[in-house]
Parts: C-alpha cells; sequence; structure tokens
C-alpha cells in the first residue's frame, strides 16, 4: 500500500489523543496513526521529493493541522499534541467512527480560519488566513491552487517557526536576530554584527556596524517575549541608545507592541519596531532557519513557436 492522504489520519489521532487526554508527543501520534492505518515499515520510509521529512509524519501533522483550525486540538508546546475540551466534547458524539462527510468538513471546511494564541505565542492569531474559502478550490485554476499551496506551506512554516523561537535560549535567539540582519545587507560581513548581552547591556543585545570603521552603527534589542510589548520597555530602549549617543535602534520581539509603544517608536523616529508575525516574514523570505527547494512549472514558451519571427 501507500502512505493514506492526510484525510484519513484525521481520525486515528483524534481517537489516539483521546486515549491521552493530558497530551502526548507528536512522534507517538504519528506512530499511533500509521498502525492505525496499516503503513507498513517499508511505506513508512518513503521520503517527501524534497527528501527531508517522512510523508506519514508529513500527513500526520497536516492532519493535526486541521484539527488545530477547527479547534478539537492544540500544541501547548512544540511537538506536543492534545485536544481541547471541544475535541474531547466531539469525539463523545462519535464514539464508534466518523462518516466520510465529517472527515472531509475537518479536512477541509477550516482551511481559511485564524489559528488562536498559545502559551507560548499570543502573536499567532495574527497569522494571515488562506485567501481561498475551500469551497472554491474544486473549480480552482491550477495556478490558483499552487498559490493556495504554497500560502498555505508559508503559513505553516511561519507557525513553526514561531514555536521553535519561543523555546531557544535568550542569548541564541540574539544570534537569530543578528544573522537575519546580516542575511538583509546590514554589515558588510558577519564580523560587523556583535552580540552584547549580559544584564549590564542597558538594553543594547547587538551592535551593527554600517561602514568599515564602525562610525554608523544600528544598535539592536532582541527579546523572547510572551506577553504584548509596551511603551516602557521601547522607552527603556530609547534612553540606553540616547546613552551611545546612537541614531539608530532596532527592537524586535517575538511578540506585539501595545499601540502606545508603536505610537512612541513613530514619535521618535530612530527607532524600528518588529513583532513576532513580521520577524518570522523575514526569516522565511531571507532563508534564516528555514531552507527553501526550487520547483520547476512548465510553462509554453509561445515566442518559440511564433514562425513568423524567425
Amino acid at each position: 500500500m501507500t502512505v493514506p492522504t492526510y484525510d484519513k489520519f484525521i481520525e486515528p489521532i483524534l481517537r489516539f489523543l483521546a486515549t491521552r487526554p493530558s497530551g502526548a508527543p507528536a512522534r507517538e501520534a504519528h506512530e499511533a496513526a500509521a498502525q492505525a492505518l496499516g503503513i507498513t515499515d517499508v511505506d513508512r520510509q518513503e521520503l517527501l521529493p524534497s527528501g527531508v521529512q517522512l510523508v506519514y509524519k508529513n500527513r500526520a501533522g497536516w492532519a493535526h493541522d486541521r484539527l488545530k483550525r477547527a479547534g478539537l486540538s492544540s500544541s501547548p508546546r512544540r511537538g506536543f499534541w492534545q485536544l481541547t475540551e471541544d475535541g474531547l466534547v466531539f469525539l463523545a458524539k462519535y464514539p464508534t467512527s466518523l462518516s466520510p462527510k465529517i472527515i472531509e468538513h475537518l479536512a477541509t471546511g477550516f482551511i481559511d480560519v485564524r489559528l488562536k494564541p498559545t502559551a507560548n505565542s499570543e502573536f499567532l492569531a495574527s497569522q494571515s488566513p488562506i485567501e481561498t474559502p475551500a469551497s472554491e478550490s474544486a473549480v480552482a485554476s491550477p495556478d490558483d491552487r499552487l498559490g493556495e499551496a504554497l500560502s498555505e506551506l508559508r503559513s505553516s512554516v511561519a507557525l513553526e517557526l514561531l514555536e521553535s523561537l519561543a523555546t531557544v535560549s535568550p542569548s541564541f535567539f540574539e544570534t537569530i536576530v543578528l544573522d537575519l540582519l546580516h542575511r538583509m545587507g546590514y554589515g558588510a560581513n558577519r564580523a560587523d554584527l556583535q552580540r552584547v548581552g549580559g544584564s549590564a547591556d542597558g538594553g543594547i543585545d547587538g551592535v551593527i556596524s554600517l561602514d568599515k570603521l564602525g562610525l554608523e552603527k544600528v544598535y539592536v534589542q532582541a527579546k523572547r517575549w510572551q506577553g504584548t510589548v509596551g511603551r516602557p520597555e521601547v522607552q527603556a530602549f530609547y534612553g540606553a541608545l540616547a546613552g551611545q549617543r546612537a541614531n539608530k535602534g532596532v527592537f524586535i520581539t517575538t511578540s506585539s507592541y501595545t499601540a502606545q509603544a508603536i505610537g512612541f517608536a513613530k514619535s521618535v523616529e530612530r527607532v524600528v519596531l518588529v513583532d513576532g508575525p513580521r520577524l518570522v516574514e523575514l526569516m522565511i523570505d531571507h532563508e534564516v532557519g528555514v531552507s527553501a527547494r526550487t520547483v520547476k512549472i512548465p510553462k509554453i514558451d509561445s515566442d518559440y513557436f511564433d514562425e513568423e519571427s524567425t
């Protein structure tokens, strides 16, 4: 047999998680679903075309993504799945099996639903949903479906990045931010971006030299926050810049900013704020902590077949 499509994983994952009301590691859910579906050991070795992930784990992941969007499951922390109260109530209504119609609804009916915030990432609700409703997918052109797929993959990677950033150490997060800024073109080489850190950093976590002599610098604050960053924190960073006689600063967080913090940054005109969603978009665009693969899409070359032009 071949690995079933991701919709077939939905019910096995639901049933397994129902036996673990306190949640379970995702890898255990992968294996339980594969066993329930009768996927052989040989088929479990099948890789995606990219060669970076096993097919059955990828499809189990997409099935759980749909359950999260339906509000039936959650990821309280990275690599850990747990049914919500709604999920437990839902399964109680269907103690034996789910009909094909219900499975189809779970698989396609919530694609455009925004994922709710988790304890580790209140800002996840700001992730953009898929723009094309699932009901239109059957009549969408191949180009439209490709665009939908790319948007969905990007949204999924953004979510994983946010979850990963929530687990790294503060010092490593500072390094990630400097790596990103270097990829974006700041500093002639990586050595021009230095992490400061430490308890006496005065609100400065990194320094970027924009010229060889270090006469022009950008100061960086990089903070992993679970709550919203307010005006006091941004104002303190601005004060640290003044102490360094600096005229450029970037405040980057995994969370979000209050309206007061955003208003203050605009009023001083030399502090740029980057929130969690914007941070992961930049990481995807500049391939920091993210790899990309090239997909060749064939398109007819009409000029080649224009005999009058030859």
